[in-house]
C-alpha cells in the first residue's frame, strides 16, 4: 500500500484531477485534531473524494500525529448519507464539485439514492416496522434494549437501507430472530 502525504487540499485535488478515472484507491495520511504538522484533514479530503466522485472508506491508525484513510472511487449503486448529501449540496453551491463527482450524484438522484439517504447514528431512530417486530418478541425488545448505540445502529440502519418492501421485511424477521435467540438454546 503506498501512503500519499498531501499538504493541504489543494494538493489532494490536483492528484484526484489526474487520478480519479484510473486509480483504484488511495491511502492519505491525515492529520489527527490538533496536531501541528502540515497534512490534509479528514474534512479537506472527504470535500476532495466527493467533488470527484470518490468516497472516504476504511481508517487505520498510523502514529501520534496522523492516521490513515482510504478513498475510493464510489461504487455503481452505493448509498448515500445524509451527511455527504449535505456536504455535496454546499460543494454544488460553491462551484467545487467536478465531473466526476456530478456523475455520481445525477445517478443518485436519478435512481433514487439521493432521496433515499440514511441517518447518522446519532439521529437514526428504530423505524415502526422493526418496533413493531420487537414489541411482539419480548426476548428480542429485551436483547435490543441492553444493546450499546452501536450495536442497535447496526442493526436498525440495514433496515433503513433496504431497496424494496420485502426487504426490509427480511432484515426485520432476521434481526428479531437473531436477537431472540439465546446461546446455548
Amino acid at each position: 500500500m503506498d501512503v500519499l502525504e498531501f499538504a493541504d487540499a489543494g494538493a489532494w485535488d490536483d492528484w484526484l484531477e489526474q487520478h480519479h478515472a484510473t486509480a483504484p484507491e488511495a491511502w492519505l495520511r491525515i492529520r489527527r485534531k490538533n496536531a501541528d504538522v502540515a497534512l490534509l484533514t479528514i474534512g479537506d479530503a472527504l470535500d476532495g473524494a466527493l467533488c470527484h466522485g470518490w468516497i472516504d472508506g476504511l481508517r487505520r491508525s498510523l502514529d501520534a500525529v496522523s492516521f490513515l484513510q482510504r478513498s475510493s472511487p464510489r461504487r455503481a449503486r452505493s448509498p448515500w448519507s445524509q451527511v455527504n448529501v449535505a456536504k455535496v449540496e454546499a460543494l454544488e453551491a460553491a462551484g467545487r464539485m467536478r465531473p466526476g463527482g456530478l456523475e455520481q450524484v445525477a445517478a443518485a438522484r436519478a435512481d433514487g439514492r439521493w432521496d433515499a439517504a440514511y441517518v447518522r447514528q446519532a439521529e437514526a431512530q428504530v423505524p415502526p416496522d422493526l418496533a413493531a417486530a420487537l414489541t411482539a418478541a419480548p426476548l428480542a425488545a429485551e436483547a435490543f434494549e441492553g444493546l450499546g448505540l452501536t450495536a442497535r445502529y447496526a442493526i436498525v440502519l440495514p433496515v433503513l437501507k433496504a431497496r424494496t418492501p420485502a426487504a426490509r421485511a427480511r432484515l426485520v424477521q432476521r434481526s428479531v430472530a437473531q436477537l431472540s435467540a439465546r446461546p446455548g438454546d
